[in-house]
């Protein structure tokens, strides 16, 4: 009898190997008290650890090939600017002079502080950073207990060759580790889509299901298992059918990976003749190389709120203007799209604090477009840096969850007044630079038409505006079974958006995670969508299917499937438009 698990697929492919339970737990942490003569050798013994973190980490990431997306190795980067950070290196000696607590306790202390900053984001891809806290004090926490590490000590040794790892998690330096080691797949209790080792997982093409809760109790040491990454369920391979029917799929996946690799220069154009812009969505200057690399045809989101964290105070204009400098002149011409700040009050995790108590329901509150508007001290210097980054190349600039007419024009306004400004001063810059919205809250999706006559571009942010339109949190595991991109409510709001930017005369993209899923790019098509935005790695993908489609039949089926009222016959749709 085949025994199905479900969890929530994160990267893509199949796979079939032997499990290797990983058993590593937590580390255990005690309080104890430091008597006063010893408090200054156990700050000496917290910051040797801390040094021996930061060795580890450079291990892995020396092991990493030059010729792997840089990307990669920034998931290792991240961490290791992490302890530098003196969130985590100076908070807890501090904490260990001042109650004279063990070096473990204070850590684990300034650990809950940073976790509660973290939880109160109303970002879903910002609050999962968590994890990268947690992963980052989890290494500290066992060079102080002296704690094993499993996937480190397997190093090198060839015992994980073909299998498929099953954790209660993994940080991004096992993930790395254990792809060197030949790993076929993982299988992890915890995680959603959105952590680290979810992303890295799909840039190493790892096939990978996280949140099987069971998963450790219900698997067991060395039996075989299929791990399918697109359904999100791991089977126990003991019908010898559907294991004949994995290794076909994997066959035929291999073949189509081969050929992706072919369509790198090709245009994205559908049979009938429908040009289609693929533009990547990055977070760090040095991902511009991935993207271009990708196929991509532009940045349609640039994300910038690492600037403004694990630092106890904003970043200066020309600070933000040299990151920008850095896409725009690796772009070569091709178009940025740079997001303005998109944090809530409680943007400063850097254990001091926000710059006000923590909201009840922060995904309502103070946030993004609202916050900058609220405080333009924070907002006037990265106008003036996007601005000032539009005179090197072609740079569009994009205001995170607009919600009425009135933000609209104070935002505007604040352009022309930087505008003027930066003449006055003398600073160059593109007097016609496009600014365009993220159509991510219903209320926007609704008021497009007007929000198309005054502004230059729309994109649409599927991540929220699914949530918010359906009042789910996705990376809530209770409820996020009921996140669904093709819940009527959303599929119209999408078209209707759409539409609005097509009347108007004005260019819409999509930059949510939607963009990059190949489930969807036909409907998309068919809702005639003409700007996708995704993470680089999926650019060949959806570009095959977009080659492979004929816009204009498309455009029927997806018809049907918005005037579609009976739930019996929305299946067959979507299988049509699969096809």
């Amino acid at each position: 009898m085949t025994l199905a698990l479900h969890g929530i697929g994160v990267s893509r492919g199949f796979a079939l190997g032997r499990v290797h339970l990983l058993t590593r737990g937590k580390p255990e942490v005690i309080e104890y008290a430091i008597p006063r003569p010893y408090v200054a050798e156990e700050v000496e013994r917290f910051q040797n650890a801390v040094a021996e973190a930061k060795a580890q980490l450079k291990a892995v990431r020396a092991r990493i090939p030059d010729n792997v997306p840089a990307d990669i190795a920034s998931f290792i980067d991240t961490h290791l600017l992490m302890l530098e950070d003196s969130s985590l290196t100076v908070a807890p000696t501090t904490l260990i002079r001042e109650r004279q607590c063990n070096a473990e306790w204070a850590l684990k202390t300034q650990r809950d502080r940073l976790i509660r900053v973290f939880d109160a984001m109303n970002d879903p891809y910002l609050r999962t950073r968590r994890d990268d806290v947690d992963h980052v004090v989890d290494r500290i926490l066992r060079v102080l207990l002296s704690a094993d590490d499993e996937a480190a000590s397997t190093q090198g040794d060839g015992r994980l060759e073909g299998r498929v790892i099953v954790a209660d998690d993994l940080t991004p330096a096992d993930t790395v580790l254990m792809q060197h080691q030949g790993i076929t797949a993982f299988v992890t209790e915890h995680g959603g889509p959105l952590s680290h080792t979810a992303i890295l997982a799909r840039n190493l093409r790892i096939p990978a299901v996280v949140g099987i809760r069971n998963a450790r109790s219900s698997l067991r040491d060395d039996e075989t298992v299929i791990v399918d990454g697109e359904q999100g369920v791991v089977l126990t391979a003991e019908d010898d059918l559907v294991v004949a029917h994995y290794r076909h799929r994997q066959r035929a996946k291999r073949q189509e990976r081969a050929l992706l690799g072919k369509l790198k220069t090709a245009p994205a154009v559908t049979r009938d003749g429908v040009r289609v812009a693929l533009h990547a969505n990055i977070e760090l200057p040095n991902e511009t190389h991935q993207a271009m690399e990708g196929g991509a045809t532009g940045v349609g989101l640039y994300r910038t709120e690492f600037l403004y964290m694990n630092r106890f105070d904003a970043p200066e204009e020309e600070e933000q203007l040299e990151c920008y400098r850095q896409v725009v002149g690796a772009l070569d011409g091709h178009t940025v799209t740079i997001r303005t700040l998109d944090l809530g009050a409680d943007k400063q995790v850097d254990g001091g604090g926000g710059t006000g108590p923590i909201a009840t329901n922060p995904a309502l509150g103070l946030r993004a477009i609202r916050l900058c508007l609220h405080d333009l001290a924070l907002f006037r210097p990265q106008l003036r840096a996007i601005m000032r980054a539009s005179a090197l190349g072609p740079v569009r600039m994009m205001i995170p969850m607009l919600s009425s007419l009135h933000e609209v024009r104070q935002v505007l306004r604040l352009v022309e007044e930087t505008k003027q400004a930066l003449r006055d001063e003398g600073h160059a810059f593109d007097p016609r630079m496009p600014v365009g919205g993220m159509v991510e809250v219903p209320a926007a999706a609704v008021s497009a038409r007007l929000f198309s006559r005054l502004l230059g571009f729309l994109s649409i942010g599927t991540n929220d505006l699914i949530q918010y339109t359906l009042a789910i949190d996705r990376i809530d595991e209770q409820v996020n079974y009921l996140y669904d991109p093709l819940h009527p409510a959303v599929l119209q709001l999408i078209f209707s958006t759409i539409q609005a930017g097509q009347q108007q005369g004005i260019p819409v993209s999509m930059c949510g995670e939607m963009a990059g899923d190949p489930r969807y790019a036909r409907l998309l098509l068919g809702l005639e969508l003409t700007e996708f935005s995704m993470h680089p790695s999926a650019i060949l993908e959806i570009k095959k299917i977009i080659r492979d489609s004929h816009a204009g039949e498309l455009r029927d089926l997806a018809r049907r499937v918005l005037n579609c009222t009976d739930p019996d016959e929305f299946p067959e749709l979507m299988s049509l438009l699969a096809h």
